[in-house]
């Protein structure tokens, strides 16, 4: 019998691109709808998330992972999120592969905010603000770069400005100019993309400070009591999540306003599978003025990246491919 494989990032290194991911994800979501179970176990601020998704075809995966937030204040530092993902066959029920969960969770997570603004956001936009310099912010700057070429500014703030500079720094080795800034209100009003990717459980974005045309993906709220968008935002915005199922209940980024009756579900305009089909157009026979993206040049849009298994799912079957070849 042959033993199952252990793929880490070293394996498919060179073999993957944001624009494969991406490509993953909305095939993924012209598929059957995924079916779902989560579990989530806390203690304190420490939290293990498993996340199982089943799509008829493509596949069946369970992924659990750890998200320990004082980890790096460790000696010696350890890392915040750490885990696995198991791929089973969709057929057979075999399992296929063992896979790194931080190397799932880096191409799925900037992969799900990049399919996202590929949809939502105005393609010329060039202001790009990150809130966040922890592990995900490294793969934001070069997802949205990739996904953006257009982009001639990289703005970056974090509570902890060490953090933040300590990011910038790593990034100017390798060549790209990231600006640190300490006013976060200024920032976000000038910027034309924002991405959000905090452990904050108080908002840490205010609707005033948002601008006309702007693209706001917000990513670090993932348990009920986070949130990083105030009720103003998430009211004068046209409002998008990756999945109606583990958003609106779980999270709360939408589970608070919508149990206080900032807004409701209504004001939900769309998720990636309402998205990616609406974009086949034709084939739906849907008119221009019905589809559920962007309303206009001028509309503030917010996705909420919740990241469910099926994205998971999707993002390891591309990996598994990848490894395969």
């Amino acid at each position: 019998m042959n033993s199952l494989p252990y793929i880490r990032a070293e394996d498919v290194a060179g073999l993957l691109d944001w624009s494969t991911i991406t490509g993953a994800l909305e095939a993924g979501h012209r598929r059957p709808r995924a079916d779902l179970g989560d579990l989530l176990l806390q203690r304190g601020e420490d939290s293990i998330l498993n996340r199982a998704a089943w799509i008829d075809g493509l596949g069946i995966a369970l992924k659990s992972m750890t998200i320990f937030p004082g980890n790096p204040r460790r000696q010696p530092p350890q890392p915040s999120i750490q885990g696995a993902m198991l791929l089973f066959d969709d057929h057979s029920g075999a399992p296929l592969a063992l896979i790194d969960g931080a190397l799932v969770t880096h191409w799925k997570t900037a992969g799900d905010s990049m399919l996202g603004a590929r949809l939502l956001a105005r393609p010329e936009a060039r202001r790009l603000l990150i809130v966040g310099a922890g592990v995900v912010a490294s793969s934001l700057i070069a997802a949205w770069r990739d996904t953006f070429p257009c982009i001639e500014q990289i703005r970056l703030w974090n509570r902890n400005r060490a953090r933040a500079e300590a990011l910038a720094a790593e990034q100017a080795a390798l060549g790209v100019d990231v600006e640190v800034v300490d006013d976060l209100a200024a920032a976000a009003a000038e910027a034309e993309l924002i991405s959000c990717a905090t452990m904050a459980t108080e908002p840490l974005l205010r609707g005033e400070w948002i601008a006309p045309g702007t693209h706001v993906d917000l990513i670090g709220a993932f348990r009920p009591d986070m949130r990083e968008a105030d009720d103003a935002l998430l009211q004068k915005a046209e409002l998008f999540v990756d999945s109606r199922e583990t958003t609106l209940e779980d999270i709360g980024e939408l589970k608070i306003p919508l149990a206080s009756g900032a807004i409701s579900e209504a004001d939900v305009r769309g998720d990636f599978y309402d998205l990616c089909n609406a974009a086949l157009g034709v084939d739906l026979g849907a008119q221009p003025d019905s589809l559920p993206g962007r309303s206009s040049e001028d509309a503030i849009t917010v996705f909420k990246n919740g990241g469910g298994a099926h994205l998971d799912l999707m993002t390891a079957n591309m990996i598994y491919a990848a490894w395969s070849r």
